[in-house]
């Protein structure tokens, strides 16, 4: 795919300072003149302002729940309206085809998918659902931080009566704008789709608050892996099942056995036997015991001199919360929780130790 899609809100990011990388087809700002590090904390300390136009956005009538249930195995039907849930689109081995929100609302379900992903997604829901409406004239921003709610709330009141999960449809100088109280950095926060030529307006209304700066691809990054939220093409794929990727939370009740809609989603007689009977491998954090990142596909050893890896590093870099590297990794289920690991750098040996996720504590508004 060539990467030569631009954002909506590029001219105004070239205008704040932006470097811009290709990402998943699309042009999209890393960071700003601040750069990483200082976006990443100035996210945690304040409201960062990010760009995710390029995810997908889609619409499904309203009665397409029960189809909906046919591919995920999240419980669709006992979604309220005003909320959303995360799902996970399987196949037949149980793996993970991507990862989704999916939002009920008055009169349809909204969904957004991953950018990498979201034409596979539609072809994909199209198969097995009519009525599938990409939606191809609006922008995704996402407000994200603990003072988002204060920076969003002069501009959308309804913001501060929301809480995590919840989805509202509000009006702002004449446009709708869809709101949902969620992110990706684990941090409290809004994503927020706005009509495509409202969204400068509605970016420019924000940004000369003094608790909001804009934040790229690069701090996205660092922000999700503090805490602990898996990337689609790193910690998922489709050769890794909900259960190995710690997901089991994202499966429903009524789906799982015994519920009173078990099953029904592809790959279900694998992902409810690793439920019952546990998965080969497991998406662990690891601390490395170094200042060395240990970056994705760096291979996971037991020992210094093991010769067959006990798993493979998904995602890895800087934690700047934390001032230390950290990583996730999928490693064999019957590794230790106190095992001494060893990631092989550069060929060399270096130790690590498994650690609990997420790094950071999450701050969502419950």
């Amino acid at each position: 795919m060539a990467d030569d899609r631009t954002l909506p809100l590029h001219d105004l990011h070239a205008e704040l300072g932006a470097k811009f990388v290709p990402f998943a087809g699309w042009s999209m700002p890393v960071q700003y003149s601040a750069g990483v590090m200082a976006e990443h904390l100035w996210c945690r300390e304040k409201a960062g302002l990010f760009d995710v136009s390029h995810m997908g956005q889609v619409l499904l009538p309203p009665d397409a729940d029960t189809a909906l249930e046919g591919l995920v195995p999240a419980d669709i039907l006992g979604l309220a309206t005003g909320r959303q849930r995360y799902g996970l689109f399987t196949n037949a081995a149980g793996g993970i085809l991507d990862d989704l929100m999916i939002a009920r609302r008055d009169g349809d379900l909204f969904l957004v998918v991953n950018a990498a992903r979201a034409d596979h997604d539609i072809a994909h829901l199209r198969a097995r659902i009519d009525g599938v409406t990409p939606v191809t004239d609006r922008a995704l921003l996402a407000l994200q931080g603990p003072m988002a709610e204060a920076a969003l709330a002069p501009i959308l009141p309804i913001a501060a009566e929301m809480r995590f999960m919840d989805v509202r449809v509000a009006d702002w100088a004449g446009a709708e704008i869809w709101l949902s109280r969620s992110g990706y950095t684990g941090e409290d926060g809004f994503e927020i789709s706005v009509p495509v030529d409202r969204a400068e307006g509605f970016a420019r209304a924000l940004l000369p608050n003094d608790r909001v700066a804009p934040i790229g691809l690069g701090a996205r990054d660092s922000l999700r892996l503090e805490a602990g939220l898996p990337l689609f093409g790193q910690d998922l794929g489709e050769d890794t099942t909900p259960v190995e990727a710690g997901l089991i939370w994202a499966i429903g009740t009524a789906r799982r056995a015994g519920g009173d809609r078990a099953g029904g989603f592809p790959g279900a007689d694998v992902i409810l036997e690793q439920i019952a009977r546990g998965a080969p491998r497991k998406r662990v954090g690891l601390l490395p015991q170094t200042r060395a990142p240990m970056r994705a596909g760096v291979a996971i050893f037991e020992s210094e001199t093991a010769t067959a890896p006990t798993g493979t590093v998904t995602s890895g870099g800087f934690g700047p919360s934390l001032g230390a590297p950290v990583a996730m990794a999928l490693v064999a289920a019957e590794t230790p929780e106190d095992a001494p690991l060893f990631g092989d750098v550069r060929g060399k040996r270096l130790p690590a130790r498994i650690a609990s996720l997420p790094f950071i504590r999450p701050t969502y508004k419950r």
